[in-house]
């Protein structure tokens, strides 16, 4: 299985691409800001044709550039329907202090064909497949992405939930502190331990490890307890 992830744009947001291998059609994991050019690198380097655009959440970091992409490979992109609204007003999830910040940045253009993600989904695509997992948070509509590789091994591309050694903010409009909490309780701990973890941002880790020393993680209520 080949496994491509590289930073994007002033945020460093992980854009990955999954494929069964070179040559092979594959899959585009949140193509965000300054994607397009890196993106376009790795796929001619490595021979792939993307199928597919899947978006973890609805952050422009992670989103910018999927209507761009979708465009050129005439492909959909896939998000929670939660977090459909940012792909056309991209502003709206971050407050009026985001705005500000951004200003300008925000005008992206939206993937022409959306199709809406649920928790329990499953995907094939590009010979791979991808189980969905709601994890709202981060944001309302929030989701992991598991995927299995041909040597036995579990992938966790886990957007802006999980993080090594951190989780992701919750301060945001859409976040919701109590929400993530149960998330990481219910969704995320009961994961294998050698489960390895894409982030959306920063380097690669696994749930073992996390589970061991991410101080978020430490003395997490039960899920009873967050009921």
């Amino acid at each position: 299985m080949l496994v491509l992830g590289f930073p994007v744009g002033p945020l460093q947001a992980n854009c990955y691409v999954l494929a069964r291998g070179e040559g092979e059609p594959c899959v585009v994991v949140d193509p965000g800001q300054d994607a397009v050019p890196p993106l376009a690198d790795r796929l001619r380097e490595h021979r792939l044709t993307p199928a597919a655009v899947l978006l973890t959440h609805g952050h422009f970091d992670h989103v910018f550039s999927a209507g761009a992409v979708c465009a050129e490979h005439d492909i959909a992109a896939h998000i929670h329907p939660a977090d459909r609204f940012m792909l056309t007003d991209p502003g709206a999830a971050l407050g009026p202090a985001g705005r500000q910040l951004f200003g300008d940045a925000l005008v992206m253009d939206a993937p022409s064909e959306v199709r809406e993600l649920a928790d329990g989904d499953v995907l094939e695509l590009a010979g791979l497949r991808f189980d969905v997992t709601h994890t709202p948070g981060h944001t309302s509509g929030s989701v992991l992405f598991g995927v299995g590789t041909e040597e036995g091994g579990r992938l966790l591309l886990s957007g802006d939930t999980l993080f090594a050694g951190a989780i992701g903010r919750t301060d945001l409009p859409g976040g919701d502190h109590g929400r993530m909490l149960k998330s990481l309780s219910t969704k995320v701990l009961p994961l294998d331990d050698d489960t390895v973890v894409l982030p959306g941002h920063g380097p690669t880790t696994t749930i073992g490890r996390e589970r061991a020393g991410n101080p978020f993680l430490q003395g997490l209520p039960t899920s009873d307890a967050l009921s």
